[in-house]
């Protein structure tokens, strides 16, 4: 039997299944429309999102508000999770910064993110970034080759991944990051052509 998001929540919470609850603040789990045709995956909870136990509302969650409406998608029809729940993090100075979840940590919260699939029910799910494409395309996806292209998945009807708005954050130069800005506000508008074919 399918459990809800409410009984998947309530379940992830005390989720030890890796080493990463230890040093974070909450299990962080997805939040928006519980019926929405458009899931969205990320990689980790970052900082703010540790903090606040939100995905997304952090600077990263904040340039992607950004693309979505440059896209034409409403945000609060969407589902937005990610592909692990604890934030993995070290510490320089005084800020806690991200690091990139092993595989084995993919692993481990894959059961929550197969749960948020099957209670939602996406027609299109969204990968943002190569964690989140590993997670839910398989381990062998390259972002820098297949982005912005559909594949075929058991998982929804539509499935495609593009880039992290936090890999556009790290992009020094402002016309690579101008560019690298397009191309997500492109890839994200193929959300509209997926709920349009049917």
């Amino acid at each position: 039997m399918t459990k809800t998001l409410k009984q998947l929540r309530e379940d992830a919470r005390g989720c030890q299944n890796c080493t990463l609850w230890a040093n974070a603040t909450q299990t962080v789990f997805g939040a928006g429309d519980p019926h929405a045709r458009v899931m969205l995956v990320g990689e980790q909870p970052g900082d703010e999102e540790d903090k606040k136990g939100l995905p997304f509302v952090g600077p990263a969650g904040r340039l992607l508000d950004k693309a979505l409406t440059e896209a034409g998608v409403d945000r609060e029809h969407l589902y937005v999770t990610n592909a692990v729940k604890h934030f993995k993090w070290q510490l320089r100075g005084k800020r806690r910064l991200h690091k990139t979840p092993a595989q084995r940590e993919i692993d481990a919260c894959h059961q929550w993110l197969e749960g948020e699939i099957a209670a939602v029910k996406p027609h299109v799910i969204v990968c943002l970034g190569s964690t989140a494409a590993k997670a839910v395309i398989g381990k062998d996806f390259k972002v820098s080759i297949s982005r912005g292209q559909f594949v075929e998945s058991p998982l929804a009807p539509y499935v495609f991944a593009t880039l992290h708005p936090s890999a556009l954050l790290r992009v020094q130069e402002d016309e690579d990051r101008e560019l690298a800005f397009k191309q997500l506000v492109n890839d994200l508008s193929l959300i509209k052509k997926a709920l349009a074919r049917d």
